[in-house]
């Protein structure tokens, strides 16, 4: 019997192991998402920023 609840144990943990993987693989690839559209929206003005940047920093 104990070994019975100890294999039901180890399988319930070995499977939220995994699911624990796959949702902080959604979490990432959702953060990737939303940096690309940022990046993708903001692209230009960013561009413009760090021009400026670099101009006054060549002088």
């Amino acid at each position: 019997m104990m070994t019975k609840l100890y294999v039901k144990l180890m399988n319930r943990l070995k499977s939220r192991k995994g699911q624990t993987l796959v949702e902080y693989g959604l979490i990432l690839a959702l953060v990737a998402i939303v940096v690309i559209a940022i990046l993708s929206i903001l692209g230009n003005q960013l561009q413009n920023i760090f021009g400026t940047i670099t101009a006054s920093l060549a002088i």
